[in-house]
This record gives C-alpha cells, structure tokens and sequence, in this order.
C-alpha cells in the first residue's frame, strides 16, 4: 500500500490549530516580557510580572514587590518569574502532547505515523527533563497564591483606597480563577492528593479530594488554554491601561 495512512478527513486542522495558537501566546509573551514596561496601572499589575524581585520595577504600593535582585539585574524583572509557570506548562502532560503533535508532529494526528525514523520518548535529554513537572508544580503554587493577592489588591482603586471594583478588577478574577482551576486540575496534583493510597475508605479527606481534582482533570485541556488566553487578556488589559488607551470603567 502507497498511502502513508487512510484518513481522508482534514487531521492536519487540529495540529496547525494548536501550533497557531501556541505560536501567537509565545510571541505575544515573548514581547511583553522582554519589554521591562506598561505592566502596572494602579491598582492592577501584570500576571507577567508578579511577584517582582528586581530593584527596577515600577512600584507597586501595597503589591509583593521585594527587591532581592539588587541594580545589578539589568534585564526586564518579568524574566526571573516567568521560568516558573512558564516551566510548569512546558512539562505540563497536555501541553506535551499539544506541542508534540503541533510542532514536531510526533504524531501529528491518530492513525497518522510520524516522520521521524527513530522514537526514544521521554528517556533522553532534553525531552527527560519533562519529569520535574512535580516540581514545576511546586513553584507554580505559591506564584498563583500571589496572583490571588494581587487580584484581591485590585479590589482598591487608583488612590490605593478600598471598596473599588473596575472592570480589571473582573479580569483578574476571572484570571486567577482560571489560573487555579488549571493548576490543581494538573495530574501532578492529583497524584500528590490521592496517588500511593492503598485504601481510599482510610483515607475520606484526601479521596473526597482526589475526586474534585478528578473531576477537574477530566477538563484539562480546556483549563489549560482558557488559562493562557486569559494570563495574556491580563496583561494586555494592563498594558492598555498603562498606556492610557483607556481608563479603568468602574463597576463600583
């Protein structure tokens, strides 16, 4: 037989989506980080650069602003934090698979066989650096925990003063919202919760648990791209804002 494969349907649409999509979010990102401005319109400050620990952030009054990086870091503070959240969707297993079949088209589709002659997985460098996902999950905990401080900052208006409610207000709820719905939707978490339980009538807290973070993976994927959308609809929010294409509508 001739034909590499049988399907006659348009597979190749899902692969080209995913590497589009993914594409767009790396150059959008890549930009906005490198950038070392626009990420701060008070009361509201970019998910990209939170928490900042360089000494030439934009100060944010009242936000996790801790100077560790002393004069001496030069390069836009969004690069010491990103490696975090950023590592934690690299390794991410639906990230993998998305970028897998989006980018190095192994495979690029079910039924479809790959181009590459030889397939060794995960066990060889760099694809074996996938198996710090725990640990990237780690990280990314206490970051989405300081989001969640910053969406609730933002609940101030421009003066700093409490009972304020802005339309970006909104957007880094819905944000941090879906920021923790994808994070402990993440295998790794499920695992952590209820994996090396031989019996889960021991154990009603953490099964109860497992269940809810079971429930929640089951709509990994959806979370993972709702997240991405969302952290760059923050950003860019914030940037307009700080650029003054528009000021914040007040909801209250």
């Amino acid at each position: 037989m001739s034909a590499a494969h049988l399907r006659t349907d348009r597979w190749w649409l899902a692969p080209a989506a995913t590497a589009a999509g993914l594409l767009a979010f790396i150059v959008y990102s890549t930009w906005r980080a490198l950038a070392n401005a626009d990420y701060y319109a008070a009361p509201y400050v970019s998910p990209f650069y939170s928490p900042c620990l360089a000494e030439n952030c934009e100060p944010m009054k009242g936000g996790p602003n801790w100077a560790l990086f002393g004069d001496w870091w030069g390069l836009s503070p969004a690069v010491i934090i990103l490696i975090f959240p950023l590592g934690f969707r690299l390794t991410c297993y639906y990230y993998r698979k998305a970028y897998y079949r989006g980018f190095w088209a192994s495979p690029p589709a079910c039924a479809v066989a790959e181009p590459h002659r030889r397939y060794t997985g995960e066990t060889r460098f760099p694809l074996v650096l996938q198996n710090i996902h725990r640990y990237f999950f780690y990280a990314a905990v206490p970051v989405a925990v300081i989001l969640t401080y910053d969406t609730v900052l933002g609940f101030r208006d421009e003066h700093y003063e409490w009972g304020h409610m802005g339309l970006g207000t909104l957007v880094m709820l819905v944000n941090i919202v879906l920021i923790w719905a994808y994070t402990i939707s993440c295998h790794s978490c499920r695992h952590i919760i209820g994996g090396r339980l031989k019996h889960f009538s021991k154990h009603p807290v953490r099964y109860r648990l497992w269940g809810w973070v079971g429930r929640l993976n089951e709509r990994h994927m959806l979370l993972a791209w709702a997240s991405l959308v969302s952290v760059a609809v923050a950003d860019l929010y914030v940037y307009l804002l700080a650029t003054g294409v528009f000021d914040d509508p007040k909801l209250f």
